[in-house]
């Protein structure tokens, strides 16, 4: 009941409601846009490009991330991706770029300023993404040239200068959807299409899991309610993972508060909360990045070799090996150290409480509260890394364990699950954040929607 009260209060606040209708119409035309095939293709013959990406674990997980754009050779097929590593190397440029970090402490300003750099490398990513992937499409279906996918009349060179410009193109539409609907709509935009994207091929991954168990011999409806009860086990870890905090006791031995009058207060007490994850799903994308190189090397450089032919079998596409996810499980920890350690700042948050006049008991202000919080972070840091290397390989646990049909079993774990859990928290506190700041208004006998909260 309590749940209805609350949907009904949404309905209530208007411009809460009309964030959240702006929001399901962009998201409802970033996935009208990913069944969109490319103008000149053949749609017909598309079913190859389908079958090689379902054969291919890798394939299959980075279409999962643009919804089905990329096997369905859509406007959108590139997704938000070149976005995310746009601003990914953004990000870590930051560190060792003057002029970016100038730019960070510019206030708003300089984050303007950070986009539009974001966005044009982007738009450099994409022209670069693009026609890689145009090339690739005839090798992915199946077929000896890239006429034989095209509609008849349409010419190749045109077909290929078209798509690139029309991929581009997409991308930078859906990149607009996401900005749009963080600034419009609720919650963060970008991360709320790759979330649509993941959730749009979960209903038929769990279709076909539910099909093999309910056959003969499959397991039958006993096996099915344990793996849904596992499922929501693993979506409560991973909840507890992104909520997980260590608070720091900060005491303030004086401070003044202003207000009707002014007084001292003596003995204040509040908190530094520092995060069991810290680096969200970054780790796992840097770790997944990485983990194309050995199928490569193996592939291309040591050719017909032993050893090229193992690292091809088990890294080039096995996303469920044991090798590759002891791999992917050591480097996930490495990487969550490292994105850690560039993106908590320990020492401008001790230099800010030494500002403030706060201070750690028993730890003098300044460079000895930076290293203590340095220390705190990486005694924190390393049952997190582990945590989330666990929740990140459970998917291949799940697999070979268990027997849990390939397309269900990226449901139990990794960045899907991460992602679709960290973006419903988030999108979850903004709309608590509207409700309660119209019950407050409704109490002070103010604001446009105080009737509605009454």
């Amino acid at each position: 009941m309590k749940f209805i009260d609350t949907i009904k209060n949404i309905w209530k606040i208007d411009e809460l409601k009309n964030r959240i209708l702006l929001t399901l119409t962009l998201l409802l035309v970033y996935r009208f846009g990913a069944q969109v095939v490319l103008p000149g293709i053949n749609a017909s013959e598309l079913a190859g490009l389908r079958g090689t990406v379902e054969d291919n674990n890798l394939l299959t997980l980075f279409s999962a991330f643009t919804g089905g754009a990329f096997s369905n050779a859509s406007v959108f097929a590139l997704g938000i991706m070149p976005y995310i590593s746009a601003s990914i190397v953004v990000q870590l440029m930051g560190i060792a770029i003057p002029y970016l970090q100038k730019l960070q402490k510019e206030g708003e300003s300089g984050r303007r300023k950070i986009n539009q750099i974001t966005r044009w490398l982007t738009i450099a990513i994409c022209l670069l993404q693009a026609p890689g992937y145009i090339a690739a499409l005839p090798s992915l279906s199946g077929v000896t040239g890239i006429s034989q996918l095209l509609a008849a009349g349409f010419d190749p060179t045109t077909f290929y200068v078209s798509s690139v410009m029309i991929l581009v193109t997409g991308c930078i539409f859906a990149m607009w959807l996401g900005e749009k609907i963080t600034d419009k709509g609720i919650g963060n935009g970008i991360s709320l299409l790759i979330m649509v994207g993941i959730i749009a091929s979960l209903p038929v991954s769990f279709a076909q899991n539910l099909t093999s168990r309910l056959e003969a011999g499959g397991g039958g409806p006993i096996l099915i309610l344990i793996e849904v009860a596992l499922w929501f086990v693993i979506i409560l870890l991973s909840v507890l993972l992104v909520m997980a905090v260590r608070q720091i006791p900060v005491s303030y031995a004086r401070r003044t508060a202003s207000g009707a009058y002014e007084k001292n207060v003596f003995g204040s007490r509040q908190y530094i909360p520092l995060k069991l994850n810290a680096s969200g799903v970054m780790p796992i994308i840097f770790a997944q990045a990485i983990m194309f190189v050995p199928g490569l090397i193996g592939g291309n450089l040591l050719g017909d070799t032993s050893t090229g032919q193992w690292l091809q079998q088990e890294f080039g596409g096995n996303i469920f090996g044991f090798w590759y996810n002891l791999v992917f499980g050591l480097l996930i920890i490495i990487f969550t150290y490292f994105y850690t350690a560039i993106t908590v700042p320990t020492n401008k948050m001790a230099d800010d409480l030494k500002r403030s006049g706060g201070f750690i008991a028993g730890i003098r202000p300044g460079s000895e509260t930076a290293e203590y919080l340095d220390k705190i972070m990486s005694q924190i840091t390393l049952p997190g890394s582990i945590f989330l290397a666990l929740i990140a390989i459970f998917p291949a646990i799940a697999h070979k364990l268990i027997g849990i049909q390939q397309g269900w079993a990226l449901f139990y774990g990794g960045t899907s699950l991460l992602i679709m859990v960290g973006v419903a928290i988030d999108t979850m506190q903004q709309v608590n954040s509207y409700l309660l700041n119209r019950h407050y208004d409704g109490l002070m006998k103010s604001g446009k929607n105080r009737k509605a909260v009454a």
